[in-house]
């Protein structure tokens, strides 16, 4: 398996934000070695005991959807391990992040788009028109079966955005408007291409690097002088899929005056901070984490109990939260039965709204 990286930023201001990297090799390593793959499965490879964790469960997955999961199957977990004879593990925040970013990498190739529409749009968008699949036309554009990015779509934005100009002369030489891509036109298209007999036993590939240096790139490139304000990346959501990526990144070429071309590291390194901008933060509200707080009895331990007070400050995220579940959920969960008190859940936005309001305290 390939060292994928997908990075994170999980705490800090917007003028100087704390990185945490999660590595999703290290985090494949990791299922394997606290044994997590004895009842859960990534993609049908694993145990089949408790669910496929690289089923897609929300288009919106995060890492506090990933806390919470984690939260709510405690007490079963838990149990199930005992019965199994297996350890507990016990997950730093970088363990924690690192899991994140194998579950999100696999579920980030989840095909939901059509091999059949992809044809066509393959053909009615004028590819074909360059590209064959097998073979090299009159027009010399590489026939599809030699292209390495088909499955890996950082490589397949890069090509299509360093070619895009060579593209739109030639469509412009035979009367043709170079055509734009949605999102879904986009995945149906790489659906197609990825399902060739030419194609299909490729497998994905998915590393961006980091965010640090991407901003720096970001920088360098001069793309900050556009996206500011209303148009900055960080204000986007049509950014969480790879094909709303190469899709953005095609239909953007085609409006620059200039544009230079990428290699594969800066692609890496862009696509790295522009990823990581989704995870921010947790997007929870301090108000409603207040109410969560109070409903689900956490300050009858930890401010008014022998339980230490909550004063996290920034390190009020997600990872912290698994980290905490691992380390002292056990003992809380039975000192919590002993006193007849429910192991608390968290639906839909608590658990962002908690670590809000964390952060407060």
């Amino acid at each position: 398996m390939k060292r994928i990286m997908l990075a994170l930023i999980v705490t800090g201001t917007a003028a100087q934000a704390a990185v945490l990297v999660g590595d999703s090799a290290r985090g494949a390593a990791l299922f394997k070695s606290q044994n997590c793959e004895t009842c859960h499965s990534v993609n049908g490879e694993g145990g089949k005991m408790a669910p496929d964790l690289g089923k897609r469960s929300s288009r919106g997955y995060s890492p506090a959807d990933l806390s919470a999961l984690m939260w709510n199957h405690a007490p079963q977990m838990w149990s199930a391990m005992e019965k199994a004879s297996i350890a507990k593990p016990k997950l730093d925040s970088q363990q924690a992040a690192d899991l994140f970013a194998y579950f999100f990498a696999a579920r980030y190739f989840e095909k939901q788009g059509d091999a059949g529409r992809g044809r066509h749009l393959f053909v009615s968008k004028g590819c074909s028109d360059c590209h064959n699949i097998t073979s090299t036309n009159g027009l010399g554009g590489t026939p599809v079966q030699k292209w390495d990015a088909v499955t890996d779509p950082i490589e397949l934005a890069r090509q299509m955005w360093n070619h895009s100009p060579k593209m739109r002369e030639t469509m412009t030489a035979k009367g043709m408007k170079l055509p734009e891509l949605t999102s879904v036109e986009m995945n149906d298209i790489a659906v197609y291409l990825q399902n060739l007999p030419q194609t299909r036993n490729r497998k994905p590939e998915f590393a961006p690097a980091s965010p640090t240096t991407g901003e720096e790139l970001f920088q360098a490139k001069g793309c900050i002088g556009c996206h500011v304000g209303d148009n900055s990346l960080a204000k986007k959501t049509s950014l969480r899929t790879a094909s709303e990526f190469a899709a953005s990144m095609w239909n953007h070429s085609s409006k620059m005056k200039q544009q230079s071309e990428l290699r594969p590291e800066e692609m890496r390194r862009l696509v790295g901070y522009i990823w990581s901008l989704q995870f921010a933060n947790d997007n929870g509200t301090a108000a409603r984490g207040q109410k969560v707080f109070e409903a689900r009895g956490c300050g009858n331990c930890h401010d008014q109990g022998s339980a230490p007070k909550l004063h996290l400050g920034d390190r009020a995220n997600s990872y912290e939260m698994i980290s905490v579940l691992w380390a002292h959920g056990p003992t809380m969960q039975k000192e919590m039965t002993s006193k007849g008190i429910k192991w608390p859940r968290f639906e839909n936005t608590d658990m962002s709204d908690l670590l809000a309001f964390l952060k407060t305290r």
